[in-house]
């Protein structure tokens, strides 16, 4: 699974106190981030119909459900979404509170990409269809990428890991990663290596090597 990350300010997040509810965009089309990739109007058309299970409002992607999306359109800016936080939850009273002082960074998106066109000689993605899996409301940097790109001794580091709990550290410490989600990375990357052969293998491989390939253009620049 893959994640793209929103701040406040271009989400465009409003706020209803009376009723808890939070709108705004999950995210936006056109334009490229840190690692290359850009969401085309309509990756999200297939993934809004017939759902069978619902996207989950969580905190950090890896925390506790807070709450419920009450509705998820696309417009021609990007992907509205509307949804109230849990009343009487610790955590999403928490949440509400940060969201309103702007002490969070915004929202983000968990997402498996369906289909996407790679354009090699401008090393950009667009992804044109997105399996939606959870939208969170997250503390984290909004671009990770970009502060990635400003460690200067990322590949020292990268040299010296030998473990999971190596990567860990590098993580935490060369990346500015929460150790809870440096945890969760690994984590998921371990799943993804022991994970058995699939018709869908190739896919997953594919975007893996991607976003390997975008990271180490980033680190070298």
């Amino acid at each position: 699974m893959e994640y793209k990350q929103l701040r406040l300010d271009a989400a465009d997040v409003k706020f209803d106190d009376e009723a808890r509810t939070v709108e705004g965009y999950a995210s936006v089309f056109g334009g490229i981030d840190s690692y290359g990739d850009t969401i085309a109007k309509g990756a999200y058309e297939g993934t809004l119909q017939d759902r069978q299970r619902p996207v989950r409002m969580r905190w950090n992607h890896f925390g506790p459900v807070i709450g419920k999306w009450l509705e998820m359109r696309e417009d021609d800016h990007g992907l509205y979404v509307k949804g109230t936080l849990t009343p009487g939850h610790s955590v999403a009273d928490d949440v509400y509170a940060s969201l309103k002082h702007g002490a969070v960074d915004g929202l983000s998106i968990g997402f498996i990409p369906k289909a996407y066109e790679i354009d090699e000689e401008n090393e950009t993605r667009t992804l044109t269809e997105i399996e939606l899996i959870e939208i969170s409301v997250v503390e984290e940097p909004a671009d990770l990428g970009a502060r990635i790109e400003d460690v200067k001794n990322l590949q020292e580091r990268i040299a010296t890991i030998d473990s999971l709990k190596d990567a860990e550290s590098c993580l935490r410490d060369a990346c500015g990663v929460s150790r809870s989600a440096a945890k969760a990375m690994v984590s998921q990357i371990k799943t993804l290596v022991e994970k058995p052969k699939t018709d869908s293998g190739d896919a997953v491989e594919a975007t893996l090597n991607w976003r390997l390939y975008k990271t180490l253009k980033l680190q070298n620049h």
